[in-house]
């Protein structure tokens, strides 16, 4: 890639990408600039790629690096180069990102965030199930013992669950499930659940929607997760200041009370050679059994 001008090539698995402005800063204070961000995206590839690829995605483009002005895109930006594979749904050219090749196509045109849709293309039925924790306050001390309750909680109920740090504010807890479950009686839980920590933690938790209605606490959003809506996915960068990253954490660290912001693209594959894909040692869980109570 040119480094002292403002296109450079790049040639990905046999197709060339023609890369504008590499000496971009993505994330000024972290020293990213646009060539930092796609040699990360490469070294992620293998993890992020496997959580859109067969997604209907969307993306948040920015520009002029994360703290200047961004829009989401749904639609797939053109012209659409030849390797790059669409999924139609609803009147909406998705892109689904399969390849390395197209992963860095977007990250050429600044697309910092990657958030799949909840189901594979094609497909009806959520492919996993997610929990998503949303401080009312920018800086929340409690959001690691949150996540710690609801990951206790789901252990009470046999499901072995995982968090994740979203990469903003927030967490999520990420539960791989087997195929077949409906959005709708994967919400039916999550009500259960949520209305359980806000009975037991009332000065914790709330599934109040309104955010000025919040107050300081917590938003269990079992709402979220849904047919045509997204989240962050796992291993996808974020529009912050600490080139944060949405990172799956062991309960052992939960514990321990971490910053979201420790786990950013320059820290990020240091802890995938450690750990590896966190997610990928849960088993796919039965849900039969609390469906059944519930009912």
């Amino acid at each position: 890639m040119a480094t002292a001008t403002s296109k450079g090539i790049l040639v990905v698995e046999g197709n060339e990408l023609i890369i504008t402005n590499p000496n971009k800063p993505l994330w000024p204070e972290m020293g990213i600039t646009k060539a930092d961000y796609l040699a990360k995206l490469t070294e992620l590839s293998p993890y992020l790629l496997h959580y859109c690829r067969n997604r209907h995605l969307t993306t948040i483009r920015f520009p002029h690096g994360y703290q200047d002005k961004s829009f989401y895109q749904k639609n797939a930006p053109t012209p659409v180069p030849s390797f790059v594979q669409l999924a139609p749904l609803d009147g909406i050219n998705y892109v689904n990102m399969d390849c390395l090749s197209t992963l860095i196509w977007l990250g050429n045109l600044a697309c910092l965030e990657f958030h799949p849709s909840f189901h594979r293309i094609g497909e009806t039925l959520p492919a996993e199930w997610l929990i998503d924790m949303d401080p009312t306050l920018e800086e929340e001390p409690r959001i690691m013992e949150a996540a710690h309750i609801i990951g206790e909680v789901l252990d009470a109920l046999h499901i072995q669950s995982i968090a994740k740090t979203s990469g903003a504010t927030g967490i999520q807890i990420y539960i791989p499930i087997q195929h077949g479950y409906t959005f709708e009686q994967l919400r039916k839980i999550g009500h259960f659940i949520a209305a359980y920590v806000v009975k037991k933690y009332p000065a914790l938790f709330t599934i109040e929607r309104f955010k000025k209605n919040r107050g300081d606490k917590i938003y269990v959003d079992y709402l979220q997760h849904w047919y045509g809506k997204t989240l962050s996915a796992p291993y996808t960068p974020r529009a912050k200041k600490d080139a944060s990253v949405s990172t799956p954490l062991t309960w052992q660290e939960v514990e321990l009370r971490p910053s979201p912001r420790e786990f950013n693209l320059n820290t990020v594959m240091d802890r995938l050679k450690k750990y590896g894909d966190l997610i990928e040692r849960v088993p796919l869980q039965n849900l039969d059994a609390i469906l059944h109570k519930l009912q």
